[in-house]
């Protein structure tokens, strides 16, 4: 039997990086097993619905690549998809689990409930489990909220995709409530129907929901339902090994962040990807494709995901390069533009930049701060570079000698004039190597590190050149 699974988010905010691991990892067991992914939106908290939650999420895993294949917009067989248009079906089984006896009206008020929970905490008990007190009320004309009644002296087993054999014990959960007064349903009864209805055969979700499956599995269990396979998915830490918080300002959380700043979103589906699950081959750059085939459920981590900086700014470099002039200047003319860059600038210029940053890129919107870095008419010398010129002999008569020889080229010289002309430099001075090429990369842009020499010196422009030289010549340097 093909898999079906469901990536099920609140429409409470944006897509978190969390969030969209768990969509990632179900897009890629389906596609991987020829299977179904669907979206089901749990939109039954309606405290804390935002009204473009849902635009949101759908939006943004589709810019990252994840294209459900039955959903609120794509429709299907198993629809609505949106769980405040299934509240019928909802009260249907809630309806039979009363008349079987697995479920009761509670009565008591939010009052009362909190009275004994208070009573309970003093008393010392810390399962706070709701007392019954309701389980053999007469009918009231009054709000109720059905609880589901939790079987004593069982235990509910089963084999986790990640974890292995896990087990819950009912003295550790108390009556919960399936559907509340106002006859909206409580997430894990909501869950438990939809995905028995939905034909949903794995559940790939994250270890903060693991206590919640033995509440589902305890409705399966008494409508007669085969539960589905289940698979919980470590955490994701920060660089300090501690849960990943949306309070955390060192990271950016939200999926539509990185898109703001420019990332590829190949190369987030990529990093996520990563985020819990190690590939069965040495590598760490893959498209889509190859991830699809090569994933494999059963190198799901047993141990927290590290959420790298690093190795995100690594992977999307990586992608940056493999993308072609045009895809790449598509990423980058919106920032330039939107910083006022490209005034009086023709096209061959903006190619031209960014064919000279292009390796030194790590998301779109770099590409403005590598500009200013580059074209800044206030060159200032790192440590490094002054190390550097200090330690090579005779480098004054050998930028003088450039210098000079910039007076000979005409006003717009190419690339390969500038390259010959450091050849015929290094010639003149019996230089060669890094201690002819080094000083005059610094003198040109301040920095020991850069892109491709002579495409630098081109786009800088002759003039701004001769204004460099001079500038470093004229600097006290201890030569």
């Amino acid at each position: 039997m093909k898999p079906r699974v469901r990536y099920a988010p609140s429409p409470t905010g944006h897509l978190h990086i969390g969030n969209a691991r768990t969509a990632l990892f179900n897009y890629l067991f389906a596609k991987r097993h020829a299977g179904t992914f669907i979206v089901r939106i749990e939109d039954t908290d309606l405290a804390r619905n935002v009204e473009s939650g849902i635009a949101s999420q759908m939006a943004h895993l589709r810019w990252l690549g994840i294209e459900p294949d039955e959903s609120i917009d794509h429709g299907g067989a198993y629809g609505p998809y949106r769980q405040l248009e299934r509240l019928t079906l909802y009260a249907t089984y809630a309806e039979q689990l009363l008349k079987q006896g697995h479920a009761y009206k509670c009565y008591c008020t939010s009052e009362e409930l909190e009275a004994e929970r208070e009573a309970l905490k003093a008393a010392g008990d810390d399962k706070l489990h709701y007392s019954r007190k309701c389980l053999h009320a007469p009918a009231q004309d009054a709000p109720y909220a059905i609880r589901f009644k939790v079987p004593e002296n069982t235990t509910w087993t089963f084999d986790d995709m990640v974890k292995g054999t896990v087990t819950f014990q009912s003295d550790d959960i108390g009556d919960w409530v399936m559907v509340k007064q106002n006859g909206i349903p409580t997430y894990n009864f909501a869950c438990a129907i939809d995905d028995h209805l939905m034909a949903i055969t794995h559940v790939l979700r994250g270890e903060d929901h693991i206590t919640n499956t033995p509440k589902q599995m305890m409705v399966f269990e008494a409508l007669g339902w085969t539960p589905p396979v289940y698979g919980h998915m470590t955490l994701i830490v920060n660089e300090q090994g501690k849960k990943l918080s949306k309070r955390d300002g060192a990271i950016l959380q939200f999926i539509e962040q990185y898109k703001d700043l420019g990332y590829l979103p190949e190369a987030l589906f990529n990093f996520i990807a990563l985020l819990g699950w190690s590939p069965p081959i040495e590598a760490e750059i893959f498209t889509q494709d190859a991830l699809i085939e090569h994933f494999d459920a059963r190198r799901l981590s047993t141990s927290p995901a590290r959420f790298d900086r690093a190795k995100l700014t690594y992977i999307n470099q990586q992608h940056i390069k493999l993308l072609d002039s045009e895809a790449l200047k598509t990423v980058c003319h919106p920032f330039l533009q939107t910083a006022g860059l490209l005034e009086g600038k023709d096209d061959a210029f903006v190619d031209s930049v960014i064919d000279v940053f292009r390796d030194r890129l790590t998301y779109g919107a770099e590409i403005v701060s590598l500009y200013h870095d580059f074209f800044d008419e206030n060159l200032v010398l790192s440590a490094e570079s002054r190390e550097f010129l200090r330690s090579v002999e005779d480098v004054r008569p050998l930028l003088a000698t450039f210098a000079d020889k910039l007076t000979e080229l005409d006003e717009t010289p190419t690339p390969d004039a500038y390259k010959n002309l450091i050849k015929e430099t290094g010639k003149i001075c019996g230089m060669k190597g890094k201690n002819l090429f080094m000083p005059i990369r610094i003198a040109a842009s301040g920095s020991m590190h850069g892109p491709d020499l002579p495409k630098m010196m081109h786009l800088l422009g002759i003039e701004t050149l001769k204004q460099r030289f001079a500038h470093i010549l004229q600097d006290d340097l201890s030569f």
